[in-house]
């Protein structure tokens, strides 16, 4: 099996945007200071070759006011980052718009992989926004994709083997974080495609949406604890939902799945939903996020968005961007993925 991680997480040390700014001017004026420069790196095993884009302050170096590749950590001034990645096969490609926005820290992380695994590809794309601190979401980046793909069923039994992975890495990061007085929690919102066969998985209110033929449809079921099978799951093990602003389990959490949370475990479980299909020549797009998207662009409206631009990643800032000039009070994280859609030469007469 080989393996690499396509994530090419670039922080842009700009200026401190996280205060109330007026909407899209600031923005724009962000993205007017950015220029790419082509990079092109290595997998682990030095056999192959992949290339990418990094997102930089305009006039920077390669060398300075930059962290590449920074998959343990975020910039602390806040940040912006975008990029975009193709599978080996060039049938799929895809696009991930990351911004700190008008939160004082970010705690939102995203993760994208591809193997190949008895000659079919597999790709995997997460969402994880954390709440209460970042390191339950930033463990699930460099842990819980790397634990499905060792999953003995990975293949040959996915939807069980999405489950207890989730489980497990939960129960792993309570595990590791037995010795400190925290109680980070985070979201996740996985969707792995295995040959044509897609597989969403969600704990918590991050979501993804599909878009077949111009129909927007839901893959994923945000977890409220208002919600009536939620809500009772809750109360019967002996957990109480009471609005709180939101409603919220024991008055604290408003959502009724999350990984961590060690304190109100018994009600809030990782245990995920999954939802399979096979997809086919309907398929046009696909769009995870965080709830700072999600709580001011519907469905619709995110995929009418993405429709506009041919490139994914062109797409997901363009989300990330509409998220924010609507008033999104969150971190904004999204990743858009299509098909590769190969354009016929034109043929002229000899």
């Amino acid at each position: 099996m080989i393996c690499s991680s396509y994530l090419r997480t670039l922080i842009l040390q700009g200026g401190h945007i996280g205060k109330p700014v007026e909407g899209l001017l600031q923005f724009a004026k962000l993205k007017r200071s950015l220029k790419t420069i082509p990079i092109v790196t290595f997998s682990s095993d030095h056999k192959r070759l992949t290339t990418g884009k990094r997102m930089m302050a305009a006039g920077a170096t390669g060398s300075r006011g930059l962290i590449a590749d920074a998959l343990t950590e975020k910039d602390s001034d806040g940040s912006y980052t975008s990029g975009g990645w193709k599978s080996e096969d060039g049938k799929l490609s895809c696009g991930y718009s990351s911004f700190r926005g008008k939160r004082p820290s970010m705690e939102d992380f995203y993760d994208i992989k591809t193997c190949n695994i008895d000659g079919k590809m597999v790709c995997l794309f997460g969402i994880f926004d954390g709440h209460g601190g970042s390191r339950a979401s930033q463990y699930l980046k460099e842990n819980l994709f790397k634990n499905l793909m060792k999953h003995p069923e990975f293949i040959t039994n996915t939807k069980v083997a999405i489950s207890e992975t989730y489980q497990q890495t939960d129960k792993d990061f309570l595990e590791s974080e037995k010795d400190n007085f925290r109680d980070d929690g985070s979201t996740a919102s996985t969707a792995v495609l295995v040959g044509n066969y897609l597989y969403v998985a969600n704990v918590g209110d991050s979501r993804t949406v599909i878009s077949n033929e111009g129909k927007a449809i839901a893959l994923s079921e945000d977890h409220k604890p208002n919600r009536s099978d939620e809500r009772m799951r809750i109360e019967s093990a002996g957990g109480v939902v009471m609005w709180a602003g939101t409603w919220r389990v024991g008055g604290v959490l408003a959502m009724s799945r999350a990984f961590g949370n060690r304190m109100l475990k018994q009600y809030v479980v990782a245990e995920p939903e999954i939802q399979e299909q096979e997809l086919n020549e309907a398929f046009e797009l696909l769009v995870l996020a965080s709830d700072g998207l999600w709580d001011v662009v519907p469905n619709e409206d995110a995929v009418s968005l993405a429709q506009t631009e041919e490139e994914p990643e062109a797409a997901a800032q363009k989300l990330t961007e509409a998220a924010f000039t609507r008033g999104s009070c969150d971190n904004i994280t999204c990743i858009v993925v299509k098909p590769t859609t190969i354009k016929p030469q034109t043929q002229t007469d000899a």
